[in-house]
């Protein structure tokens, strides 16, 4: 493998772990992965990906995506995106796979990053929560459809990084 090939697929794997990231703030996180592996399938010449995997891509995106505008889900909590949200996602990511890696190996590495990353924007929005006076705070219901709808589109996305990563692996 070349140096620019190896460049390529790290910077593959990269773009992988910021749609994950992106998915814990109600980013598109699922749109990046899929045109991130339609990019690496474009650039191989479709010889590990092929067009029945895009496709289930594609599909499993738009049904990500779509959590967000679920008449159930849209009364779920929006976290607001601050600097302290980010740094705590960040460091929960890091941990997670530091702790998720050697029990798991390859999955505890993409788990371990998204459970980690939810874990540690949680307890930054709770720290949040609990500084906001009663009529400003969240409901509990509101809340937990916050994480549930996190947790559904964090597992699709790991999902698409699993077949996306045994297709190029295999």
């Amino acid at each position: 493998m070349s140096s620019l090939a190896t460049t390529g697929f790290v910077v593959f794997i990269l773009i992988l772990f910021i749609g994950i990231y992106l998915t814990l703030f109600r980013l598109p996180g699922t749109v990046i992965i899929f045109l991130d592996v339609l990019l690496y399938a474009f650039f191989t010449g479709f010889a590990q990906v092929g067009w029945k995997v895009l496709l289930f891509l594609f599909v499993f995106s738009i049904l990500a995506e779509s959590l967000d505008f679920l008449p159930g889900l849209t009364q779920a909590h929006k976290a607001p995106v601050i600097k302290k949200s980010l740094w705590g996602a960040a460091i929960g990511a890091a941990v997670g796979m530091i702790i998720f890696t050697p029990l798991f190996w390859g999955l505890g590495i993409w788990g371990g990053f998204f459970l980690g990353g939810l874990a540690g924007l949680l307890i930054m929005e709770l720290f949040r929560q609990s500084r906001l006076r009663g009529p400003h705070q969240v409901s509990n219901r509101a809340f937990f459809a916050m994480i549930g709808q996190r947790v559904v589109k964090g597992f699709f996305a790991l999902i698409m990084i699993f077949v996306s990563l045994s297709n190029i692996y295999s």
